[in-house]
């Protein structure tokens, strides 16, 4: 058995070398960027890569050719083809029958007018992708829908809301007052200067417009990951004066906080869209249903995760142990690996 493992910093990756190394693993590093990549993946078993928003363009349909050379792969194509892109992620949850917040996409300027005529507000807008809360705005009033509708069907929007980003960062130093965070607020005004490197990947959102009902009340949101049969927790509080709680950093982990229906939901929905790992958003309408915001494969690395105190198990049984994504994922692949090889 041999795995590839394409390196990326601030990833899984550097949890996932330090694992084969430990556990005398048969690896490589590969650049998943090579042009003859699929070539050099024929002698390998499998591919673990964690890889970002801005290489979804060319990391799923490598992922759709190695899997049909029958090579394993993380993420594969049902943990990742609707990552970043919150339309997708509506279509196959309406397959799930999974309740969520109620959602309302056009395709042309004259329908989302039409509904814009006899709706009520707040309403959340949002662009397709992006993490953190970037591209999230609450709409109070259908003057600024109508512009937002007008900018969506002209001009469009940047994949990047450049002042979000330095507004995050401007959040965070306020938050915790370190150098790390002041050297923030210089990253978010370079960026609100020069841009980031997706937008030179990704062309301007336009041609739809996507909004959520707004749903008040929250004063957090709960993350729930689930990777293969363990499920593990975050309470994440919103902003101060702000609606949103992703990104904020302020986070609560003990077990009493979380409604086992919600560990139920989450692992139930993994089993459905059949991922290898999968994060969940819910918040609750009137304080005790909950509603699916959204998902993803793939977080950011680091203490945020595990300082979970356990997980639960799909018997929702709970386990005071560490959680590690990195390894879990990993243990996972190669059991699956292991398997697959008899």
């Amino acid at each position: 058995m041999k795995i590839a493992i394409h390196h990326r910093t601030n990833s899984f990756s550097e949890k996932w070398i330090r694992y084969c190394k430990e556990n005398h693993i048969d690896y490589s590093l590969v650049n998943c960027r090579d042009n003859n990549i699929i070539n050099k993946l024929r002698e390998f078993d499998g591919l673990l890569w964690h890889w970002g928003p801005d290489e979804a363009h060319y990391a799923v349909p490598l992922t759709i050719a190695l899997e049909k050379l029958g090579i394993k792969v993380f993420p594969d194509f049902n943990t990742c083809w609707h990552f970043d892109n919150k339309i997708a992620e509506k279509y196959i949850l309406d397959t799930c029958e999974i309740k969520q917040v109620p959602t309302y996409i056009f395709y042309d300027k004259n329908s989302a007018l039409n509904w814009l005529k006899n709706t009520s507000f707040p309403k959340v807008f949002k662009l397709k992708n992006g993490a953190s809360s970037t591209n999230v705005k609450l709409i109070k009033t259908k003057r600024q829908a109508k512009r937002i509708i007008n900018q969506a069907f002209s001009s469009g929007f940047l994949p990047i809301d450049r002042f979000s980003i330095l507004k995050n960062q401007i959040w965070k130093f306020k938050r915790d007052k370190t150098f790390r965070t002041f050297l923030g607020i210089i990253n978010g005004f370079r960026i609100l200067m020069f841009g980031v490197s997706i937008e030179n990947t990704k062309s301007k959102e336009k041609g739809y417009v996507y909004f959520q009902k707004f749903i008040p009340g929250n004063e957090f949101d709960t993350r729930l990951v689930v990777i293969g049969n363990r499920c593990f927790a975050i309470r994440r509080y919103n902003r101060k004066n702000d609606f949103r709680a992703s990104g904020s950093g302020i986070l609560k982990y003990e077990p009493r906080l979380f409604d086992k229906k919600l560990i139920e939901i989450a692992l139930r929905l993994s089993k459905q869209l059949e991922t290898q790992s999968l994060a969940c958003d819910f918040i609750f309408d009137n304080f005790s249903n909950p509603l699916l915001i959204e998902i993803s494969y793939g977080f950011l690395p680091g203490s945020m995760y595990e300082n979970c105190q356990g997980y639960w198990t799909d018997d929702l049984k709970w386990h005071d142990e560490k959680v590690l994504p990195e390894t879990f994922i990993i243990e996972d692949f190669i059991k699956s690996l292991m398997n697959d090889n008899g």
